[in-house]
């Protein structure tokens, strides 16, 4: 089942009961299942799931070669009559995670930095999203529990939980719209690029967002996506149509403010998945700019794959409106109960190693208050 925070009309909703299960492990097979499950959409079905980061190097032939091994699937996705109402009460039981671990040393971390700091030195790029995965287990409680726990904590606008019975459960509180489409062909995102970090004085606090919003460093950072978005929505909008109606917000949330932007248009063509997600997957606020050249380096930096984090997972309908979120802040808990949590952030040419890094940290407070102490 998929419980989905952003369904239609922002309602929470339930998919449940698929018709039939998409599941794709293999690169070549990515393409025809999106085309399979865009046939099943324009049937009159909905269809709904996740899509992981590595399918991206699948939708580009020149980056074909470089999908890693292992990771789990490339794609997930059920073929749906309906989503219904979600009315799924809270499990009673107690959630408890083993405390984080990075799965690379700071000093690892510090050598891949350096190596793409090398790549933006040289003009092979703009900006590179460099990540890592941090390790957990689920010592008490069930994923289902943990997906409600974590939202009672964090309101967030793109939280979803996905067991579908193949790979991860993925229990996602992401803060990220990816695409939004409306029936009338109008499409929207909202790429994050800056954060800073909460502090429990409103006073600090108010300074804290402040500087984010101030921040050149940060601006430079999201103009860089936010023009690399507007190319992509470009690719398949109506010439003309793609505008940038808000720049630099700050969001707010639990533990960080964020800085989002966001770039709308209006679709030259029927809304169409295979297309959408050639012209647009992954987003370019957690690959880097230009994104072919920033994916190569990504590939060669980071010694772990993405698997669902960074990729996307949300639904569309059968009159062509959809919503997908970029599933950062995303648990993947596996069957063994073993939990991975990414983290990561933008690395521009005046980045430092140790702001980056702990910056990335920052993006895990949202599930200390579920750890148990070390």
């Amino acid at each position: 089942m998929i419980v989905c925070d952003f369904g239609p009309g922002g309602r929470t909703v339930l998919f449940g009961n698929p018709q039939a299960l998409v599941v794709v492990d293999r690169p070549a097979d990515v393409l025809p299942a999106l085309a399979r499950l865009e046939e099943a959409r324009r049937r009159g079905r909905w269809i709904a799931g996740w899509i992981a980061y590595e399918a991206g190097y699948a939708l580009e032939e020149r980056l074909l070669p470089l999908i890693p091994p292992g990771g789990g699937p490339l794609l997930v996705f059920g073929i749906y009559d309906a989503p219904q109402p979600a009315g799924l009460a809270a499990p009673a039981e107690e959630v408890r995670l083993a405390p984080l671990s990075p799965s690379i040393t700071r000093e690892d971390y510090r050598a891949a930095f350096a190596r793409v700091q090398g790549y933006i030195r040289a003009g092979d790029c703009y900006q590179v999203n460099l990540t890592f995965p941090l390790e957990s287990c689920l010592e008490r409680g069930s994923p289902l529990a943990l997906y409600h726990a974590l939202a009672a904590r964090q309101p967030v606008g793109f939280g979803a939980y996905a067991d579908l019975g193949h790979g991860p459960v993925v229990v996602s509180r992401s803060p990220e719209l990816f695409v939004r489409l409306d029936a009338e062909g109008r499409i929207e995102a909202r790429p994050m690029k800056g954060t800073a970090p909460r502090d429990r004085d409103p006073a600090r606090d108010a300074e804290l967002a402040a500087g984010l919003a101030a921040s050149e460093k940060n601006r430079a950072e999201n103009l860089m996506i936010v023009d690399l978005l507007r190319n992509d929505i470009g690719r398949i909008s109506r010439l003309g149509s793609v505008e940038v109606p808000e720049l630099f917000a700050v969001d707010s949330f639990a533990t960080v403010h964020q800085m989002s932007s966001r770039v709308t248009g209006r679709l030259a063509q029927a809304a169409d998945l295979t297309v959408l997600m050639r012209a647009l997957f992954p987003c370019g606020s957690i690959t880097g700019a230009p994104k072919i050249r920033a994916m190569e380096i990504i590939r060669e930096v980071e010694p772990f794959p993405r698997g669902a984090y960074c990729g996307t997972l949300g639904w569309m309908a059968p009159d062509g409106s959809g919503c997908f979120s970029v599933t950062i802040r995303t648990l993947s808990v596996w069957a063994d109960g073993r939990v991975t949590l990414n983290v990561g952030g933008g690395v521009v040419q005046d980045s430092t190693a140790d702001a980056e890094w702990e910056e990335a940290l920052w993006k895990s407070r949202f599930a200390q208050a579920l750890m148990t102490p070390a």
